[in-house]
């Protein structure tokens, strides 16, 4: 159309990889946070779960200030600092913060306890609800049940207090 800028053609998630390392350094060093930085490529991504391409990985004898209260710093982090670069919301699954490969091995409780409670949604046929998440948890949530006879999965709620309810998958027959 006539007198529209053109549209401007999307960043890759490279062409912020120094301002978020450099804002990560700053960050730290004004806080006086012992922690060391280092940035580096993802391991090949797994099939069932959406890996990053990218991971800012933290290190040092601060790191397990990061990791307190369900590392509630290190996602607060990870937002402030994604958000502050300006970062596309489409790349924002493409970067992840991490500290002692926490990341991980919540996945894996996560996972864990997705297992647990549909065997109790089926077993019992009552829904069960788990506590509220993050997006990136809901998530790993939805993809370990996705395939998982017996259940259903959606997520109720708003802004910090969402979460992922396990229904049955067809409601019960009614007794007559």
């Amino acid at each position: 159309m006539e007198g529209q800028p053109p549209p401007t053609p999307a960043r890759s998630v490279e062409s912020y990889l120094g301002a978020i390392e450099a804002l990560v350094k700053q960050l730290a060093r004004t806080g006086g946070f012992e922690l060391g930085v280092t940035m580096r490529k993802a391991a090949t991504p797994g099939e069932e779960i959406e890996t990053p391409e990218f991971v800012v990985d933290f290190s040092g004898p601060d790191a397990d200030l990061l990791l307190e209260k369900n590392a509630s710093l290190l996602n607060a982090l990870e937002y402030v600092v994604l958000k502050a670069v300006r970062l596309e919301e489409d790349l924002f699954g493409k970067i992840t913060f991490d500290c002692n490969d926490w990341r991980c091995l919540r996945a894996e409780e996560l996972k864990l306890m997705a297992q647990v409670a549909a065997e109790r949604v089926v077993e019992t046929g009552d829904s069960f609800a788990l506590s509220p998440m993050s997006p990136r948890e809901r998530r790993i949530i939805h993809l370990a049940l996705r395939d998982q006879a017996g259940v259903r999965t959606v997520s109720e709620g708003a802004g910090s207090e969402r979460k992922v309810v396990i229904h049955p998958a067809s409601p019960p027959a009614r007794k007559r």
